[in-house]
Formats: structure tokens, C-alpha cells, sequence
């Protein structure tokens, strides 16, 4: 799959595509019906798919105040676009300038003359341009366009502000449900305080580089993609108040770690379960105690997933 930041420097040798155009945060299972919509449409009239996607969602720049935090990174999109069957991946800049940009310019210069649309899919609730006149019924009087309906489970519709409302409150298997997928949390190996080296559980501590959604403070069990291989989990988010309080950390004990370092190095943490509220222990005796417990815990819920 190809990827391009921006469509100024586009200048595809195609004469037509199929475009799917939409946020796409999380890249949900709604998400992910529409995208194979546009993908097996794509193949069909034997067409590139071109999906167009903005860097960030457009509440941060139409209503700062109400905008969401995201569900995933841009890369973690990407890996989903990719596994989809996208052939191009064009991530525009949402800027003031463009949230201004009328729909009738935005699907003239950009969707039809640039990408060399002939076809449009794109999912039933999603609209663009200044004021969002581009609707689906909008498109459709100008191009041809296909509309994916709606995607619930068990009768009730797929949607991104579900997922972080699940992320938010620590139920990762709802998540994973809306998902089709554990919800993931990328992040930078850093130095920490080595405290759980000492306690017998070595740690990494992990840096994110955006402002993700956070779920609550507690343990967890889940997964943790590395540049060694996937290892079981025991994730900790919190201050750590049986040491003191100290500012919010995440940190990991990775079972059956072959040991290497990976300090300076990207991890993915999927979540799959929460396994408890962060507790204040009295003694680093007892906080050990506990930690053996959770980590034997762990590994008998996690015991299928790897």
C-alpha cells in the first residue's frame, strides 16, 4: 500500500479509481465493512482503491473543546488500511483552510481531478466539505456513489464514541467486540525507577507520543508487540501510591521475556482484560505478594490469546 501525506505532490498515472473517503478512527468493524465495500468494488471494475483520511479527527479544529481523543495512531490506521486491501492511503492535513473548503471544490479538484474518481463509497452518516453539504445524497446527484449502511451487533449500531466510552472504563472486551481486534496503546521503551526489578518483576516503562485515550488506573492483562516477538502481559497504569505518589505511569512486566533490552524501541500494549484497581500497599512486601498474584492470574486468562 501506498501512503501520501498531503495531495500536493499527487499525480497519479491512473484515469480512474474507486475512492473511499472517511476519519476512520480506530477503524472499527462499521469502518472496516465500508472500506471492504470500496475494496471489492475496486477489484470488480479492476481499479485502484484510493481511501482518503484526514491526519486527525475535525473536532479539533471546527470544536477544540468537544473533540474526541483518538482511538489509534495514524500508523495503527494505516496497518488496517493496509490489511484491507487499500491500494493508496492519501492522510490529509484537516486544517482551517480545508474544513473551509466547499464540497462542490473538494470534489472537483481533489477526489475527481486529482484522484480520478469514478466511483465513491463511503458510509451512511458521513458528509464533508464547509458545512458538511457533501451527504451521501449529495454525491450521489454528481458521482456515482455507494452508501454502506450501517454495521451494528446484536441490533445496535457501531460507533467510535462507543469504543472510547469501553476504553474509558477499563472493558476491553467490549472493546475488542466493536473492534474486531484488542484495542492497542503504542509507545517508546524509556528508563524508569527500576523498582519492579527489585521486587523480582523487571518492567518496561512506556512513553506514548500523543495523546491517546487513557483507560482508567488499574492492572491489566494483555499483550505487548515488541521488535522480539509478542509476549503475555501484566500492564500497570497508575501513580504507584504505594511508593508515593508519583505522575502517571505505564509500565508492563513482559512473561517469559527472553531478557534483551528494548529501551529506545517502538511497543504496541493490547488490552484484553482488567484485572484490578490500583491498590496502596503498606509494605513493598505485600505489594509483591499481589504482584505474584496478578501475574499468575494473568497468565491462566491469557493462556489462549498468544
Amino acid at each position: 500500500m501506498q501512503v501520501h501525506f498531503g495531495a500536493e505532490l499527487l499525480h497519479p498515472e491512473w484515469v480512474e479509481s474507486v475512492v473511499c473517503i472517511g476519519t476512520f478512527d480506530g477503524v472499527h468493524l462499521g469502518h472496516q465493512q465500508v472500506i471492504s465495500t470500496a475494496r471489492d468494488t475496486a477489484k470488480g471494475k479492476e481499479m485502484p482503491l484510493v481511501l482518503v483520511t484526514f491526519d486527525r479527527h475535525p473536532a479539533t479544529i471546527l470544536a477544540p473543546e468537544k473533540a474526541p481523543q483518538p482511538i489509534s495512531s495514524i500508523a495503527g490506521n494505516l496497518k488496517m488500511f493496509k490489511s484491507l486491501g487499500v491500494s493508496v492511503a492519501v492522510i490529509l492535513p484537516f486544517t482551517v483552510e480545508l474544513s473551509q473548503t466547499s464540497a462542490d471544490d473538494f470534489l472537483a479538484s481533489l477526489i475527481i481531478g486529482t484522484l480520478s474518481a469514478t466511483q465513491i463509497v463511503v458510509g451512511h452518516d458521513f458528509a464533508f466539505g464547509f458545512q458538511r453539504k457533501g451527504t451521501p445524497e449529495w454525491l450521489a446527484e454528481r458521482i456515482q456513489t455507494t452508501v454502506v449502511p450501517a454495521y451494528g451487533l446484536e441490533g445496535k449500531r457501531i460507533s467510535s464514541s462507543q469504543i472510547r466510552f469501553a476504553i474509558s472504563t477499563g472493558d476491553f472486551p467490549v472493546a475488542m467486540n466493536l473492534l474486531g481486534r484488542a484495542w492497542g496503546m503504542p509507545g517508546i521503551v524509556v528508563s524508569g525507577k527500576k523498582l519492579g526489578r527489585t521486587l523480582g518483576f523487571p518492567t518496561i516503562n512506556i512513553a506514548r507520543a500523543f495523546d491517546q485515550i487513557m483507560p482508567p488506573d488499574g492492572i491489566y492483562a494483555g499483550i505487548a508487540e515488541t521488535d522480539l516477538g509478542s509476549f503475555v502481559a501484566a500492564i500497570s497504569i497508575g501513580t504507584r501510591p504505594s511508593i508515593g505518589t508519583t505522575p502517571r505511569t505505564i509500565e508492563a512486566y513482559l512473561l517469559d521475556f527472553p531478557g534483551d533490552q528494548l529501551y529506545g524501541t517502538s511497543v504496541l500494549l493490547r488490552f484484553h482484560h482488567r484485572i484490578r484497581d490500583e491498590r496502596k500497599f503498606d509494605t513493598l512486601e505485600s505489594l509483591k505478594k499481589q504482584m505474584t498474584a496478578d501475574v499468575a492470574n494473568i497468565r491462566e486468562v491469557m493462556k489462549n490469546e498468544l
